[in-house]
């Protein structure tokens, strides 16, 4: 069965989907949380280019496996980098967000 995909709906619900606009906060840890969390993702996109040129055969490779959950894996050590320190990155983060918040008011 080739049928082709409607993609009419998901369209029309995206459109009509009200764009959450953030709110501003003075709490410390709030914005250390966004800031961490942006670092965790800032890391992901770095050890993914890291781990494309690496081939997943070979005898002790995982083949399709390894191939398929390699994203999950990579966004897990971006998680657990970033939240044990990480790059330094989201220290300057933070301090960005709450310096931007601050001249917002």
């Amino acid at each position: 069965m080739n049928a082709a995909l409607d993609t009419t709906a998901a369209f029309t619900a995206l459109r009509s989907a009200p764009v959450a606009t953030p709110h501003q906060t003075n709490d410390p840890v709030a914005a250390k949380r966004a800031a961490t969390a942006f670092e965790g993702v800032f890391i992901t996109q770095f050890l993914g280019e890291m781990f494309s040129g690496i081939a997943t055969d070979g005898p002790f490779g995982g083949g399709q496996g390894e191939e398929m959950f390699r994203s999950l894996m990579i966004d897990e050590y971006g998680k657990q980098i970033a939240s044990q320190g990480g790059f330094g990155l989201s220290d300057a983060v933070q301090r960005q967000l709450l310096k931007a918040q601050e001249t917002a008011h």
